[in-house]
């Protein structure tokens, strides 16, 4: 079968992948799309460093094929959104409501494919830009049939990482302030989940003029092209600011905008050993750092909500994709969300 494998210098689609069959508590699932996210370039370019020959992709809805013993929740046919969290669901942080924290699921990756008699590596307990992936039970989460498959893919990154950013991490209030600090895929889905959570001032923040529309489709009231004029919007500061884009000095301005008692909440992935600074003093007004991991969400919950919030209308996911490409326009793709180019590149199977 198909799929984008990562061999430790370069990427690209190969037709000679196998996978195995789905044992107990686990599901295959026939992938009809995947979004291409900037963690797939990163685990390219170094950024995050991850063992090969790896199939890349994370963030994929589908077809489910088969299951294995014990699992009940899905079966042949139904449509599922694949989450990234293969958490165990018996240990002290599952049963906290905290998923994304289980240690179970942080832990090193699988091998359920292979290539040429050799074992290939899973990424993200996912490998998403592939014909056919294999996940646990609990990540494989189950939708309505009319959610198109193009837009519930990005269910599982960048909608879950956004969106519960600003719901669950942050838990923006009706009314707050907000700045977002970046507004590509990730940084439209805090927009939108300020505007969900019904904040009042949104100020987006994006170095290039040519996505003020879409910013303020998802939800921003005003958009600047730099930090530098926030505090023309939000005198005081801002209540809550999420930095978006993966570099630290953005971190630091995030920090700097923050109004008393406010969030900076940090979404941006900058290179594993990179660090940030800020002024300390400025903490003591209850002001707050946070990082927050897959939009301190609950999948099994969070997927199907977002899902419905979609279907009435709240919630923009066809907005979201951009372009779609087959797989064999891989390297496309690459270029056009390296070039800022689109809010989303999808690959379709």
């Amino acid at each position: 079968m198909r799929g984008v494998v990562f061999d430790g210098t370069r990427a690209e689609v190969v037709d000679d992948l196998e996978i195995r069959a789905p044992g107990p508590g686990e599901v295959l699932v026939g992938v009809a799309a995947a979004g291409l996210c900037h963690s797939d370039l990163s685990v390219i370019d170094g950024t995050i460093p991850f063992p090969s020959p790896v199939v890349l992709g994370h963030e994929g809805a589908g077809v489910v094929e088969a299951v294995g013993a014990g699992v009940a929740h899905v079966a042949p046919g139904d449509h599922v959104a694949l989450s990234t969290i293969a958490n165990c669901g018996t240990c002290g942080e599952c049963h906290r409501g905290r998923p994304t924290m289980c240690r179970r699921a942080i832990g090193m990756p699988e091998q359920p494919f292979s290539r040429g008699g050799k074992p290939v590596y899973q990424f993200a307990a996912n490998s998403a830009f592939a014909e056919r992936t294999l996940v646990k039970a609990v990540q494989a989460v189950k939708i309505a049939d009319d959610v198109p498959l193009t837009s519930a893919a990005l269910i599982g990154c960048a909608v879950v990482t956004g969106v519960g950013a600003a719901l669950n991490r942050a838990r923006v209030g009706r009314g707050d302030s907000v700045v977002v600090i970046g507004a590509g895929g990730i940084g439209l889905n805090v927009l939108q989940g300020a505007r969900i959570a019904g904040a009042g001032t949104i100020v987006a923040v994006d170095a290039n003029p040519a996505k003020e529309g879409v910013a303020r489709t998802f939800g921003a009231t005003h958009f600047l092209p730099s930090t530098e004029g926030v505090r023309d919007v939000l005198p005081d500061g801002a209540d809550h600011a999420f930095e978006c884009v993966g570099r630290v000095e953005l971190v630091r301005e995030a920090v700097d905008l923050l109004d008393r008692h406010g969030q900076a909440v940090l979404l941006g992935m900058p290179g594993a050993t990179a660090e940030a600074s800020f002024v300390v003093a400025s903490m003591f007004l209850d002001k707050s750092i946070l990082g927050c991991r897959y939009g301190s969400s609950r999948p099994q919950r969070d997927f199907s909500l977002y899902a419905e919030l979609y279907r009435s209308g709240q919630l923009l996911l066809d907005e979201l994709v951009t372009a779609t490409y087959p797989l064999e326009d891989f390297e496309k793709a690459v270029g056009d969300a390296g070039a800022g180019r689109v809010a989303r590149g999808v690959l379709t199977f």
